[in-house]
């Protein structure tokens, strides 16, 4: 005799879409602002975001492809960071002129295709896009070289309209250390270990400004010391479990405990190498980290930061954004994930640390607090005596 459904088992067999009207996924990491760079040279004229990239030259012939409109669509993402990144080589170059000019172009990505995104700067505005059917479309800078040293950047791009910094990539900063400084040692011995001073007052300046401290390629040692300074709660952007694969990206056990504790989220990658520590990688591998950052750190501190357009190699089943509904599609199978927790996975938790962080912004200027004015000690930056226009120790005027 054939079993009929009770109401709970009907809903969650319904699509995914039942997690959240006819949007599911809020992706805290998408590079796909750096191949445009890379292909396009950022003339936006020649880019058609709506076509299928995937049959379309150079694209079709990348790796590193995995983003369009129709596949966003298709994947029913309802909010995306767009990141920012410029390369470690830039450090001590023109890395700020880069990382704005990458900025500039997310920005006129958005206003190019108005009907289906929308830039946001805030927990509100992501939910009022979804009411509008579009892709809420929010900015990350990927790398703490892209402030060169100056708080005063790191208030302007806030102004820009970015709303996290990852603390380094994959160089460390003179006042942060990555997470494979010791692997680069002989080519920058000067790295610090953990955060510096000047570290720690950048990350206390960020939580004036509202800005969401990042802590993806950070090493273990910045992610505690991060975690000990900041008052807001803090992401991983894009990492997965050092439990599982024991890559110096990921997160241990301890520190997702602490994580936990102070009400942050780890945004789970996708990149096979974090996943299983090799080429190949399966929707299942991924459900492993979700789940064991569940049951490490809690439903409440679980998200996804897959990394598109910045990785490679990606599992089977999950080859560009349009993949999302296979993985919610597995988990809506699992009785141990409530439609609830699930919503928060999808997003509900990095709504959560935004809102947080946009309280810890409002608390510390009710409180009076004044921009940080600290500078980076003078000849620790690393860089040579030509670099910099050196202001005279006493004022004079411009003529």
């Amino acid at each position: 005799m054939k079993r009929e459904k009770n109401g709970r088992e009907q809903d969650r067999a319904q699509h995914p879409c039942s997690l959240n009207s006819n949007k599911v996924t809020r992706d805290e990491h998408n590079d796909l602002p750096w191949n445009i760079r890379k292909f396009m040279h950022n003339k936006l004229h020649s880019f058609n975001f709506t076509a299928e990239l995937k049959k379309l030259r150079p694209w079709s012939r990348s790796s590193w492809s995995h983003t369009d409109l129709p596949r966003l669509r298709e994947g029913m993402v309802g909010a995306q960071f767009w990141v920012s990144y410029v390369p470690c080589e830039a450090q001590r170059l023109n890395a700020v002129q880069l990382t704005i000019e990458q900025i500039d172009l997310i920005k006129r990505l958005i206003e190019q295709y108005p009907e289906d995104l929308r830039l946001a700067t805030s927990a509100d505005e992501v939910e009022a896009a979804f009411k509008e059917g579009r892709i809420a479309s929010l900015i990350g800078v990927e790398g703490g070289h892209a402030i060169q040293n100056s708080l005063g950047v790191l208030r302007a791009l806030r102004d820009l309209g970015v709303r996290y910094l990852t603390l380094t990539h994959t160089c460390s900063t003179p006042w942060a250390e990555c997470a494979r400084a010791r692997e680069t040692d002989e080519e920058d011995p000067d790295s610090p270990r953990g955060l510096t001073r000047f570290g720690k007052t950048v990350v206390r300046e960020m939580n004036r400004l509202g800005l969401l401290v990042d802590l993806s390629h950070v090493s273990q040692a910045t992610m505690r010391e991060a975690l000990q300074v900041s008052r807001a709660p803090v992401i991983f952007s894009h990492s997965s479990v050092y439990a599982i694969c024991k890559n110096p990206r990921n997160v241990p056990d301890d520190i997702l405990r602490e994580v936990a504790e102070r009400g942050g989220v780890v945004m789970v990658s996708f990149y096979n190498y974090f996943l299983t520590c090799s080429n190949k990688a399966t929707i299942s591998d991924v459900i492993e980290h979700i789940n064991h950052v569940r049951k490490v750190a809690g439903v409440d501190h679980v998200g996804i930061g897959a990394d598109f357009d910045g990785i490679n190699m990606l599992p089977e089943g999950l080859g560009d954004v349009s993949g999302y509904p296979q993985l919610f599609a597995e988990l809506l199978g699992d009785p141990t994930w409530s439609m609830e927790d699930l919503r928060k996975l999808a997003g509900q938790n990095l709504l959560r640390v935004m809102r947080e962080a946009e309280q810890v912004r409002k608390d510390l200027q009710e409180q009076g607090m004044r921009p940080y004015e600290e500078e980076l000690p003078h000849g620790a930056s690393g860089d040579g005596p030509s670099c910099f226009y050196k202001f005279n120790k006493s004022p004079s005027n411009s003529e």
